[in-house]
């Protein structure tokens, strides 16, 4: 299994599928990537020498922002737009949808699962509440 800045990239897979599994590499990417260190794209990632993988690290490194300089870069700009209260940089802070999605329906996957606001639905668990309520005003007037 060939290592690219720490990531084992499949032995099995073509090397332009292979190298997607680096963090800030796309298919396209990986396509220029193999065109610019001269390497058949379709060759599988084991079949690799270690003067192709010196080629592609070089490449990596002058040219593109990967793994965690790109995630680090990431999490300043979203840290940068939180903190000069911007738009978006608020709705990253409500864990709401950033950009421009509905949110009356759907967007579950930022909101979380739904919170039931208002009346309880089943009779059972609203005898409970009332029973909860009552205690609680007892408790309040015995108090006084």
């Amino acid at each position: 299994m060939p290592k690219i800045l720490g990531i084992d990239l499949p032995d099995n897979k073509h090397l332009n599928i292979s190298l997607t599994y680096l963090y800030g590499i796309g298919l396209t990417s990986a396509d220029k990537i193999c065109a610019e260190a001269k390497i058949d794209p379709h060759k599988k990632a084991g079949q690799l020498t270690s003067d192709e993988l010196n080629a592609i690290l070089k490449i990596l490194q002058e040219s593109y922002l990967v793994e965690g300089d790109l995630r680090r870069s990431v999490a300043q700009n979203i840290r940068r737009l939180t903190a000069i209260g911007s738009y978006r940089g608020m709705r990253h802070k409500r864990n709401l949808p950033v950009r421009g999605q509905r949110t009356k329906t759907n967007a579950r996957t930022r909101k979380g699962a739904k919170k039931t606001v208002g009346a309880i639905r089943e009779r059972s668990e609203r005898k409970q509440a009332n029973a909860a309520a009552e205690a609680k005003a007892a408790a309040n007037d015995a108090k006084k």
